[in-house]
């Protein structure tokens, strides 16, 4: 049994990275951190962790095997180099870090330590994700020539919500504009996607829209040239609907080849790919898979195979062209007119 501790026991970690490590076989939830000690000790009971603690050096010296961080970004740089100097194998929520040399350092310090740094684009384990790889390896709509992959939504809304009193600003999206916007947080995901479907990205540029008055756009549009000839468009917005009383979303990947279209629609729960031999409806499963994660992250602590695991490198180059793309889009502002 592999022990694993948990750094972080927000929102991400409740929902996501905790139940995955309690539900995988081979991995046992031994310790949970958290400089909060009520949140620490409300995980370990809620999740069965036996230790819970509020002192890192503690946390690394409680016999564990390996850590998940879901910390606040700010932390993972400190989180990591621990695990390097502690001799843990990690994966780490995106972004890795909050700058690109801070990731590289991070990055270095496990290479040298002779351990594995994995990013947590849980997206890449879902069912659908797998059976969009493994078509377009097969060749199932000839050579792919263009994806879109599009997540437009209100990141939880403008002003909190059901509150009574005057509307007062909702502190979870306001952080990740601040923290860079849509792309660098949710579109590293699409942006992992892409290159782990069409390979590597060799030119890319991005455009922004301001529906609030943030540095960062909250709606902005990623092109992406890839080696292989295809171009991605990555479309975010945390600004879609968000002071609506009844926000929608939207969210869509689109694989557009010489031969055919695969086509993923979450709000209609959708998934086909339509050639001239006709339409085939397959399986659709959510977006997101923490279980089929941490399932390869036992696999790769036990035989040393990552699988398909994002490395540190591949959190590190999504990060690093979602910044580049929200930076250019900031620097083509155009000028307010009130």
């Amino acid at each position: 049994m592999i022990k694993i501790g948990l750094l972080g026991c927000g929102v991400v970690a409740s929902y996501g990275h905790l139940p995955a490590i309690v539900n995988v076989p081979g991995l046992s939830l031994t310790a949970v951190y958290d400089p909060n000690a009520e949140r620490a000790r409300q995980a370990a009971e809620k999740f069965g962790a036996a230790q819970w603690f509020t002192n890192p050096d503690a946390f690394f010296a409680s016999g564990i095997d390996a850590i998940s961080v879901t910390s606040a970004a700010p932390f993972h740089k400190e989180n990591i180099l621990d695990a390097a100097r502690y001799g843990k194998h990690a994966i780490c929520e995106k972004p890795l870090a909050l700058e690109d040399s801070d990731a590289r350092e991070m990055i270095e310090a496990m290479r040298s330590a002779g351990l594995m740094l994995f990013t947590g684009f849980c997206y890449r384990f879902s069912p659908s994700a797998l059976k969009i790889k493994e078509l377009i390896a097969a060749g199932a709509i000839g050579a792919p020539k263009s994806l879109r992959l599009i997540y437009d939504w209100d990141c939880h809304g403008k002003y909190e919500r059901d509150q009574p009193g005057p509307l007062k600003i909702n502190e979870r999206r306001a952080g990740r504009m601040y923290e860079g916007g849509p792309m660098i947080d949710c579109g590293t995901h699409q942006i992992d996607l892409a290159r782990w479907w069409m390979g590597d990205v060799v030119q890319s540029t991005g455009i922004g829209a301001w529906v609030d008055n943030y540095e960062a756009p909250d709606h902005i549009y990623m092109h992406m040239d890839h080696a292989c000839g295809a171009h991605t468009l990555v479309e975010i917005s945390y600004s879609h609907g968000y002071t609506a009383k009844e926000p929608r979303s939207e969210f869509v990947y689109e694989i557009v080849g010489a031969d055919g279209v695969i086509r993923y629609d979450r709000n209609a729960q959708s998934f086909d790919i339509r050639t001239a031999a006709g339409t085939q409806t397959l399986e659709w499963h959510h977006e997101k898979n923490f279980e089929e994660m941490y399932r390869a992250f036992a696999h790769a602590l036990e035989t040393g195979d990552p699988g398909h695991l994002p490395s540190g490198e591949d959190g590190l180059l999504a990060t690093v062209l979602a910044r580049r793309g929200t930076q250019e889009a900031i620097e083509r502002r155009p000028p307010h007119k009130g």
